[in-house]
């Protein structure tokens, strides 16, 4: 089993900044890739950014409201935490934020693909 504990979230003016953070205990080892994705008001649960629990390689969103070049996610010196920095916030970016962890060394951006899911925390952008 693996815990994972997000927080980091509130509320923030558009162009603002907040960085998540996502607590991971148990049998960290046994997961390969942490994603974080959101779920915005009546939106499906949707990918935001990945990283390889070892360090290093990312993997971010690719969809038309990308988030590439405003978040960041990154990996604690702790090697116990994962990060998502997020830098010019846009009202669009409202959601709940969930960190996930997935066994497989394959990038994926499907919810289905990860088996361990925090309780998310909220993000709320004002305009």
């Amino acid at each position: 089993q693996v815990q994972l504990v997000e927080s980091g979230g509130g509320l923030v003016q558009a162009g603002g900044s907040l960085r998540l953070s996502c607590a991971a205990s148990g049998r960290t080892f046994s997961s390969a890739i942490m994603g974080w994705f959101r779920q915005g008001p009546g939106k499906e649960r949707e990918f935001v950014a990945a990283t390889r629990w070892s360090g290093g390689s990312t993997y971010y969103a690719d969809s038309a409201d990308s988030v590439k070049g405003r978040f960041t996610i990154s990996r604690g010196n702790d090697k116990n935490t994962v990060y998502l920095q997020m830098n010019s916030l846009k009202p669009d970016d409202t959601a709940v934020y969930y960190c996930a962890a997935s066994p497989s060394n394959r990038w994926s951006t499907s919810p289905n693909n990860y088996d361990y899911w925090g309780q998310g925390t909220q993000v709320t952008v004002s305009s």
